[in-house]
């Protein structure tokens, strides 16, 4: 594997690698160059010089490109989401599903390139005013391991359309799928030079991006603490942000929902990609009266999970990403059994046997009767452990719910119009879903508030954020 700089493919047998290893099996699967500020400056540069030239072309003509490159995608769908399942670990049947979504991502943005832009103010005897949306140059944009396609769509999307060229960094651990929607938008007509890709490691190829004065706005999608990171760096140059950081979704089950449909909505919620998902149900809230029909019903679907190498036939659940994830949540897991903040009904420890020895597996795990000062409770928990509360009404749903320094998104499971109206006032987050959880489709806004971040990606809004505001003010 090749690493992209500058609009063209460039490798040494000098150069320091990074490996590329399959989760589930620690197999090597490939390697790309570690990149470095040099590389950064040179791909930073030939964005540059291509910008001019992509901001010329009319919208339409953009969005074909990106109309194009979905085709490309859905023809060869099925080789992308074997290989996003190699670097990455989860089910080929998620894999399949974020390609496909990616695929959506870049149709959608596609059909936006035919919609009229910009307004006509008119000022009476002042005048007129013409206001138009202009791309911001070029622009980085930081990938995350755990769902390397679809989060490249939804910051490749919206960039491109809008005009601005691109220089990309993937995740060291997950980069090989991202390489290869690359060369697919090269194929699908984009100019050399108006996307990048470079290689490499967080402290060096993405500080070095989002420290270089050339770049107008870096997209971040990580943790808080490198998030503050970025910001602090960016602020040197005044650079747009948009930052997610993850979050800490509350599921609220209130007595009149349908229970088996939350219970499915709960385990696809919290065990989709291992847990491994920003806007996974990471708490769970169950009314009292129904709790322990839930929790029971709940216990019995966990328990029934297939977890294993996600090219597996039956997976239901893969492994985690890294050594580092797993050692994580065992840390986090034995806290809360040491400290006797909850108590463990199924999993709570790695998987054992030779089809697990070799990968980064942890056994799907469902802690109940947590205490609200539990880590499972007050941090993000990147893996596949659910805590369980039980609550006596939704105003203790609610004020638990917001009892976090995130605000991503939350759900509540209801009959009730009343409840869903109270909930979506007054549970702070920038997503509430009813009766359903997880899904993101591109047609909608999506972004947090508070430590979850700043910004939002998808929808029309998305646009905005690759773009600004001039005024020509016509005085008659």
């Amino acid at each position: 594997m090749e690493m992209r700089i500058g609009g063209k493919d460039v490798s040494s047998p000098d150069e320091a690698w990074i490996e590329v290893k399959n989760p589930a099996t620690g197999e090597l699967i490939d390697r790309v160059p570690a990149g470095s500020a040099g590389d950064v400056a040179e791909a930073v540069d030939a964005a540059a010089g291509a910008f001019t030239g992509w901001r010329k072309r009319g919208m339409r003509e953009r969005g074909m490109i990106l109309f194009h490159a979905a085709e490309k995608v859905r023809v060869g769908q099925k080789d992308l989401a074997r290989l996003l399942t190699l670097e990455q670990g989860k089910p080929l049947r998620e894999a399949i599903d974020e390609v496909r979504g990616y695929a959506n991502i870049l149709e959608y943005y596609a059909g936006l390139s035919a919609q009229p832009a910009g307004e006509t103010v008119h000022l009476g005897p002042a005048g007129d005013a013409l206001v138009i949306r202009e791309p911001l140059g070029v622009c980085g944009t930081i990938i995350p391991w755990n769902m390397p396609v679809l989060i490249m769509g939804w910051k490749v999307g919206p960039a491109l359309l809008a005009g601005n060229t691109l220089v990309i960094k993937p995740a060291s651990a997950t980069p090989l799928t991202n390489l290869h929607l690359a060369r697919i938008l090269d194929e699908a007509g984009l100019p050399p030079g108006v996307l990048n890709v470079v290689t490499g490691s967080g402290g060096v190829v993405g500080e070095a991006l989002v420290k270089h004065p050339g770049v107008k706005k870096i997209s971040f999608t990580g943790n808080c603490i490198t998030g503050r990171r970025i910001r602090e760096l960016a602020s040197a140059h005044v650079k747009d942000l948009t930052l997610e950081l993850g979050g800490s979704d509350p599921m609220i089950v209130m007595d009149d929902a349908d229970i088996s449909k939350a219970v499915e909505g709960a385990l696809r919620g919290r065990f989709y990609n291992a847990g491994q998902t920003c806007t996974a149900v990471k708490r769970l809230y169950l009314h009292e009266k129904i709790a322990d029909e839930f929790v029971q019903k709940l216990k019995t679907r966990i328990s029934a999970m297939n977890v294993g190498n996600g090219l597996g036939p039956k997976t239901d659940m893969g492994p985690l990403n890294s050594a580092d994830q797993r050692d994580r949540i065992i840390q986090m897991v034995d806290q809360t059994r040491d400290h006797g903040e909850g108590t463990i009904l199924v999993g709570g420890g790695i998987l054992r046997g030779k089809a697990y020895e070799s990968g980064y597996f942890f056994h799907p795990t469902l802690v109940t009767d947590v205490a609200p000062d539990s880590c499972l409770v007050l941090e993000e928990v990147f893996g596949p452990v659910l805590p369980v509360m039980t609550v006596p009404d939704l105003d203790a749903a609610i004020t638990a719910a917001n009892q976090s320094r995130y605000g991503l998104g939350a759900s509540v499971w209801t009959k009730d119009l009343r409840t869903t109206k109270r909930v979506f006032n007054e549970v702070q987050t920038g997503i509430i879903w009813v009766n359903r959880h997880l899904t993101v489709p591109p047609e909608v806004p999506f972004g947090g508030n508070r430590e979850s971040g700043i910004g939002r990606e998808n929808g029309y809004h998305a646009l905005d954020q690759y773009s600004r505001t001039k005024t020509l003010f016509l005085g008659w």
